[in-house]
């Protein structure tokens, strides 16, 4: 299984021109994602891709057109799957006899600001607790581009973790019944867990002496 170098990370937090305080400004990390993995898969993962192109093969849908690559990584297995294919494929993973993953254990999202085109991603875990396995979708979306569509109805305890989904990581997901902000309030600029949100804060006072914001600390980069 290849690796694939999406970008560098430069300090402790990655920061560039502000707000590294950490004193690590000279450490350098590649940001290297797993690549796809080659069969066999090994375990139940090559019945459980089998089953998933047969399903999706029943419903019209070409497995290669839907999925893009299956990384099989330390034991755990990640679907990537085209964002306009999501549904069918969850429909596919939840309805298919032989795979039954009944359970979606909400999505998380992730940024990835140097993957152009890509910067960020959607992760659903799935557990399927008839047959006692686990699995993962992943998708993604441009920046320029937000927009994922809804597994509310394919995974209706879905609904909160979108909101909470689009309220930290800025994704919509086209379809949602109510896609609110769940935690920020309603009027917040910005989503704070992506990599671009500033670290912001305001002055703190300590024994006569003003700490700056994290943001407008000396940086080490």
């Amino acid at each position: 299984m290849s690796g694939e170098l999406i970008g560098a990370r430069h300090g402790l937090f990655g920061a560039s021109g502000t707000g590294d305080t950490s004193g690590y400004g000279r450490m350098i990390a590649q940001v290297n994602l797993p690549g796809s993995s080659e069969r066999p898969f090994g375990g139940y993962f090559d019945e459980v891709a089998d089953e998933l192109a047969a399903g999706l093969g029943r419903r019209g849908i070409a497995f290669d057109a839907a999925v893009e690559k299956i990384v099989v990584y330390r034991d755990e297995m990640t679907i990537h799957v085209t964002r306009e294919n999501l549904p069918a494929v969850a429909s596919t993973m939840r309805d298919e006899p032989s795979l039954r993953f009944e359970l979606c254990l909400g999505v998380s999202g992730v940024h990835y600001p140097d993957e152009a085109g890509r910067e960020l991603h959607a992760v659903y875990p799935l557990r399927s607790i008839t047959h006692n396995r686990t699995a993962r979708l992943e998708t993604t979306a441009p920046d320029a581009d937000p927009h994922l569509p809804t597994l509310f109805r394919v995974y209706p305890t879905n609904d909160w973790h979108e909101r909470e989904t689009y309220d930290f990581f800025g994704l919509i997901f086209d379809g949602h019944p109510s896609l609110t902000r769940i935690e920020m309030p309603d009027d917040w600029e910005g989503h704070p867990q992506r990599k671009d949100y500033p670290l912001g804060g305001i002055p703190v006072e300590y024994k006569g002496a003003t700490v700056a914001p994290p943001d407008q600390r000396r940086s080490y980069s």
